[in-house]
């Protein structure tokens, strides 16, 4: 099976490390996608089959959390899995993520056994 996996982040080493602790977990990706903003990522999904998001919450233009709005509203991205990625561990910053249709959360610093368990989860291992 054929994995593609979208990072969202606006940082590029950002985009970069969590592609290695993706691969470091023993994960099979087929491709990575990347995008630098939510709206970036939203054009991308235009255009790309994705089988799951990674994304930052805290990005410029347009948040983790607005995209994440925009996708669970979107007749061909609401089933899309989005697991959102942040260094805001907060009970509340989490339950905003999981209410607006987030599969997950990982709080950075990550370990690459909590990133395979989040895509098994929600990809099938």
């Amino acid at each position: 099976m054929s994995i593609t996996l979208l990072i969202v982040d606006d940082s590029m080493t950002m985009r970069a490390v969590i592609k290695k602790v993706v691969q470091m977990s023993g994960f099979e990706a087929e491709t990575y996608l990347e995008a630098g903003s939510g709206a970036e990522a939203i054009s991308v999904l235009a255009n790309e089959k994705v089988d799951l998001v990674l994304s930052d919450i805290n990005m410029p233009e347009m948040s983790g959390i607005q995209m994440l709005k925009k996708l669970k509203g979107g007749p061909q991205t609401s089933s899309i899995p989005v697991i959102m990625i942040s260094t805001e561990g907060s009970e509340e910053r989490i339950k905003e993520a999981l209410d607006n249709g987030a599969s997950g959360y990982l709080k950075k610093p990550f370990q690459p056994e909590e990133v395979r368990a989040l895509l098994e989860e929600n990809l099938g291992g």
